[in-house]
């Protein structure tokens, strides 16, 4: 599948995303947003607002926190989301205002999000990030 915010690449047996963006930030959101599509969730009316704070050593271990809090919070809350604000944002730091609704179930389920082939890096004049999802 192929859209202007992510691509679902081919894998055997996972989940595997790219997202792009002008800015790490845009990136950041399409991987958010390309996830939680990709959950297949059955929404309610009931919209929620979540604030996080993430921080780790670098910009893709970041990624990879960001996206397994965001994944916590899909499990314990049984909520989507479909819009981030970013509060702060650094390569180390992010706080942010995720969006979204609760959800009746899940047509899919990500265990957790993988380090391996794990991508993060400027391709000429946009950013790209590939992520793997163990489902």
């Amino acid at each position: 599948m192929l859209n202007s915010r992510y691509q679902i690449l081919p894998h055997r047996a996972d989940l595997k995303i790219k997202s792009f963006g002008q800015s790490k930030k845009e990136v950041f959101e399409n991987m958010l947003i390309g996830m939680q599509e990709s959950l297949r969730p059955e929404l309610t009316s009931q919209a929620v607002v979540r604030k996080i704070q993430v921080e780790s050593d670098n910009l893709e271990n970041l990624l990879v926190d960001f996206l397994n809090e965001v994944n916590y919070l899909n499990e314990i809350n049984f909520e989507a989301y479909n819009r981030v604000k970013f509060l702060e944002f650094s390569d180390k730091k992010l706080v942010a205002q995720l969006y979204g609704f609760k959800v009746n179930f899940f047509g899919e389920d990500i265990k957790a999000v993988s380090y391996h082939d794990l991508k993060v890096e400027k391709v000429n004049s946009h950013w790209e990030a590939v992520v793997l999802f163990d489902v």
